[in-house]
């Protein structure tokens, strides 16, 4: 019987040593796994053609970006219109419907951060002039020449990014992030779910180290950064309020000018004849 108790207490202490063994692995593990680094983000391009082969080869040329492909300025629109990361629009002039100039009209309406490159076919100056009249970042002819493209590319995004570094893998980093995405969606209706999968973290989580590191919570930084927009639009711009309201996302205007009101202390109109009766 006390062989068998000591056996008992001998084989225990063995177990308990592997358990608390294995405790000191799993912690280093995480440990470990919590300091990793985050891959460096891919510049997201989204490439619009309707030259399908065009846009394989294209992809495959440039593959050190990540890539969304659109066939029409409809289907780019319909991309667009959804919260996205999308740093660089690049846009053939010639396609079917939409055409690429006026593909360019529409986003310099939604996504003023967002870079925008024209490719064209002709040999013609004019049609370069109306591209860079419409507001293109910069445009490319075909055939292209591939480190002048390449040179190209990253011009317009270094410029559009100010030098973003890619490794968000601090909690400062993925905060900054996570307010850049907000930002450049400032006209469509980004859920926290939206921004936290922009970071890889989860909805949960972000909200509570956005609120720790900004001091204010995820919906009230968003709904402040709107009405700082608005008061932008209001004080800069000849948009009426219609056109304000749309152009930040909202349904109806009446949603609008009523959180206006409760954050400004008054209406969008009262704020406007205020700021302009105002010589400051």
């Amino acid at each position: 019987m006390w062989i068998c108790i000591r056996r008992f207490i001998y084989n225990k202490n063995i177990m308990a040593k592997i358990i608390k063994k294995s405790v000191r692995s799993r912690n280093l593990w995480m440990k470990t796994k919590r300091t990793e680094k985050s891959p460096p983000r891919q510049e997201k391009i989204l490439l619009v053609d309707d030259d399908e082969i065009f846009r394989e080869e294209f992809v495959e040329c440039f593959s050190g970006y990540g890539f969304i492909q659109a066939a029409d300025g409809n289907e780019a629109m319909k991309i667009l219109k959804k919260p996205n990361e999308i740093d660089l629009v690049i846009m053939d002039v010639r396609m079917p419907g939409m055409d690429g100039l006026s593909l360019l009209e529409k986003i310099n309406k939604i996504s003023s951060g967002v870079g925008t490159i024209i490719v064209t076919g002709y040999s013609s100056k004019e049609v370069v002039l109306r591209a860079l009249r419409g507001k293109a970042d910069d445009y490319l002819e075909k055939p292209f020449d591939l480190e002048k493209a390449r040179a190209v590319i990253e011009k317009v995004l270094n410029a559009k990014n100010g030098g973003y570094c890619n490794d968000a893998a601090d909690t400062a980093g993925k905060i900054e992030h996570v307010k850049r995405f907000l930002s450049r969606n400032s006209s469509r209706k980004v859920s926290l779910k939206d921004a936290a999968e922009a970071v890889c973290l989860s909805p949960k989580y972000l909200s509570r180290i956005f609120q720790e590191h900004e001091g204010t919570g995820f919906n009230e930084y968003k709904l402040e950064l709107k009405m700082t927009e608005a008061k932008n639009l209001l004080k800069q711009t000849a948009y009426n309020v219609d056109q304000i309201s749309e152009k930040l996302g909202y349904q109806n205007t009446e949603s609008f000018i009523r959180q206006f009101k409760k954050t400004a202390g008054q209406t969008p109109f009262g704020y406007r004849k205020k700021i302009r009766g105002n010589p400051r």
